[in-house]
């Protein structure tokens, strides 16, 4: 019992604590809004490689150039031969290149909330005061602002270089707008499409096909079904069959509503009601997915 005692005064006796000059936090307490945009700042830069590896900025710069590219070529074009039109609309672009913009969300969508899933970092974010509804605005906004970004850099391309050629102003401006508006609608369907899929799973690569699988292969088989009834002379089942796609519903709208030119067998756009119907499916579909993405990071976040 004496050694007992003995060992135990001298721990005690060599118990020391060591201020090794930590001080607490003195500043402003910025609050949620402050982390919310932190965190909306940092997720726009990672979906393009901003502030990451080279690696990382290597896909998405390269579609961002891919979407530019066909733009600049036309402005040249135009310009050369000097047209009194430019060879695409502003709002067929987007459609024309509709296989880069999927590619980019199926890359970046992923990236932006499948490694805070994989790794456990979401409750992370929730231990300070960010909350559910904040983490879910910021991703949401960020990857629809990269989107709106990549789609809206081809059309001022074009609007610069009409206006270089000296095409009527007013067209080309009225145009770009019904342009802008339409991608800017593309942006937000897109982007909560691809948040709700590659939120379901901690796997990039199960996300990235996913997303594919979706935007993609879903709007090939709403063409052939389209197709299928323009050959059995059944125009007025084309319209309808563009709602399960989303990038023909994006086509839907704005040629009912911007005068955009349809992409429809046959030229058989929606008319004025059934482009309501679209612009109603397209603004549930947004909500639906912002929901979507509240429930998941409710049960995420225990």
């Amino acid at each position: 019992m004496a050694v007992e005692h003995s060992a135990a005064a001298t721990s005690a006796d060599q118990t020391r604590i060591h201020d090794i000059g930590y001080r607490a936090y003195d500043g402003p307490r910025l609050g949620r809004s402050y982390a919310t945009r932190a965190l909306y700042s940092q997720s726009l830069r990672g979906a393009y490689g901003l502030g990451r590896s080279a690696k990382s900025k290597v896909l998405p710069m390269l579609l961002f150039v891919v979407m530019c590219v066909p733009a600049a070529i036309m402005v040249a074009v135009a310009v050369a031969t000097k047209a009194h039109d430019l060879p695409v609309a502003y709002t067929r672009y987007a459609i024309i290149m509709q296989s880069v913009i999927c590619l980019y969300v199926a890359s970046q969508a992923p990236q932006s909330v499948s490694r805070d899933l994989r790794f456990k970092t979401v409750p992370l974010y929730f231990s300070r005061p960010i909350e559910t509804a904040d983490y879910v605005r910021a991703k949401f906004a960020a990857l629809a602002s990269a989107l709106f970004v990549l789609t809206a850099a081809p059309l001022l391309v074009l609007y610069v270089g009409a206006l270089l050629a000296k095409l009527d102003f007013a067209d080309q401006t009225e145009g770009c707008a019904q342009g802008l508006l339409s991608v800017a609608l593309l942006s937000l369907l897109f982007a909560g499409i691809g948040l709700v899929i590659a939120s379901v799973t901690p796997r990039r690569g199960f996300g990235i096909a996913a997303v594919i699988a979706v935007l993609i292969i879903s709007y090939g088989a709403v063409s052939t079904l389209q197709a299928i009834a323009d050959s059995q002379d059944n125009p007025g089942a084309i319209p309808w069959i563009g709602l399960f796609s989303p990038v023909t519903l994006i086509d839907g709208v704005q040629s009912a509503f911007l005068g955009a030119e349809p992409s429809h067998p046959g030229g058989h756009g929606p008319d004025t009601a059934q482009g309501i119907v679209y612009l109603a499916v397209v603004l549930g579909l947004i909500a639906a997915a912002y929901g979507l993405l509240l429930r998941r990071y409710k049960k995420v976040g225990l």
